[in-house]
């Protein structure tokens, strides 16, 4: 097995885990609580996974050479290499997505979740990749 078909196989598995956490934690909270709420909960459950997850990790951005704190934070990264965006908006829309990956690009991350627990959790998940050529899915479709 290739180090890219591995890799990939490693992403898949976490986003398995980091999805199937959401889904138990949206039947068990429902819709209408605060961001805050969900993400509390879902690194709990990822935790209960056997997941390692940091909570909002500072997100510098690098511009021409220097390393700038803008203020952005990225809700979750789970596994060391899975950026977990989470919402409690009526619809997600592409500037949702656009900010995902652009943070996947600053922190150098090919894939990231958008999680919005206001809807149903089947119409609130997108996989955004970021220049991960072996997917069917690219940074650049979920994003159109």
């Amino acid at each position: 097995m290739s180090t890219a078909v591995g890799r990939a196989d490693q992403l898949n598995a976490i986003t398995e885990q980091i999805i199937g956490a959401a889904m138990e934690v949206h039947r068990a909270l429902g819709p209408g609580l605060l961001e805050s709420a969900y993400e509390a909960c879902l690194v709990f459950e990822l935790r209960e996974r056997g997941l390692r997850v940091e909570q909002q990790r500072p997100l510098p951005v690098m511009y021409k050479g220097v390393k700038l704190d803008c203020g952005y934070r990225v809700d979750l990264i789970a596994g060391d290499c899975v950026i977990v965006e989470i919402k409690a908006v009526e619809k997600l829309n592409s500037v949702h997505e656009a900010q995902l990956l652009s943070y996947l690009k600053l922190a150098n991350c090919q894939v990231g979740l958008l999680l919005n627990f206001h809807c149903t959790m089947k119409h609130g998940i997108r996989r955004i990749v970021n220049d991960f050529t072996s997917s069917a899915n690219s940074a650049i479709s979920a994003v159109k």
